[in-house]
C-alpha cells in the first residue's frame, strides 16, 4: 500500500490513499462508512449487478456488515469508480462483488482494486466465484480453476482459488 495511505479510526483500516487529485483508493469497514458513502456503494453494485446484468437477486446479502468484511473502492473526481468487496471464510477469504462504473472501464480500476484486496489478505487462500467469461482476467493474479462450472443468476460463473502464496496451487 503506498505509504501515504493514513487509518481510519480505531479499526486501522486505510481510510484514503493515493493522491489528491488522481484516483484515489478507499478502504472500509461497515461501521466506518458514512452514509453516503454505503449509498454509492450500494448503487454501483445494483447498477451493475441487477440492471445492467439483468439479474434479479438480493443484492443486499447481510454479509457487508460482517465484522471482517472490508469494502475496497476508488473514486476519480470525488465519484466511485470501482468497487471490490473481502469476506472472511472458514480459513480464507472470499472477494467479490467486483463492480467497475460504465463510464470508468478500461483505466485498471478493478485490477488495482483486486491487487490491493490480495495484499490485505496477505498469506491466506482466497475464494471467487467468477464470471465465466473473466477466468483468463482472475488468472493473472494467480486464481486457478478449483471446479465445475455452474450458472448464478442466469450467468455463467466458476469457482476459483488463489492459495496462499508459497503454498501451491489448489486444483479440483
Amino acid at each position: 500500500m503506498p505509504p501515504s495511505c493514513g487509518t481510519g479510526g480505531e479499526t486501522g483500516v486505510p481510510a484514503y490513499c493515493g493522491s489528491v487529485t488522481g484516483p484515489q483508493l478507499r478502504v472500509a469497514r461497515f461501521e466506518d462508512l458514512t452514509a453516503r458513502e454505503l449509498h454509492d456503494l450500494l448503487r454501483l453494485r445494483v447498477d451493475v449487478f441487477v440492471v445492467e446484468q439483468e439479474c434479479a437477486y438480493p443484492e443486499i446479502d447481510g454479509r457487508d456488515t460482517e465484522q471482517g468484511t472490508q469494502h475496497l473502492w476508488i473514486e476519480v473526481g470525488g465519484a466511485l469508480a470501482a468497487y471490490v468487496r473481502v469476506l472472511e471464510g472458514d480459513g480464507h477469504a472470499i472477494i467479490g462483488r467486483v463492480a467497475t462504473h460504465p463510464e470508468h472501464r478500461g483505466h485498471g480500476h478493478a485490477a488495482e482494486l483486486v491487487e490491493v484486496a490480495l495484499d490485505r489478505i496477505g498469506d491466506r487462500p482466497t475464494r471467487i466465484g467468477a464470471q465465466a467469461h473473466l477466468e483468463r482476467w482472475y488468472g493473472q493474479f494467480g486464481f486457478v480453476r478449483s471446479g465445475p462450472d455452474y450458472v448464478e443468476d442466469g450467468i455463467p460463473h466458476l469457482p476459483m482459488v488463489r492459495d496462499a502464496p508459497g503454498g501451491g496451487q489448489h486444483r479440483g
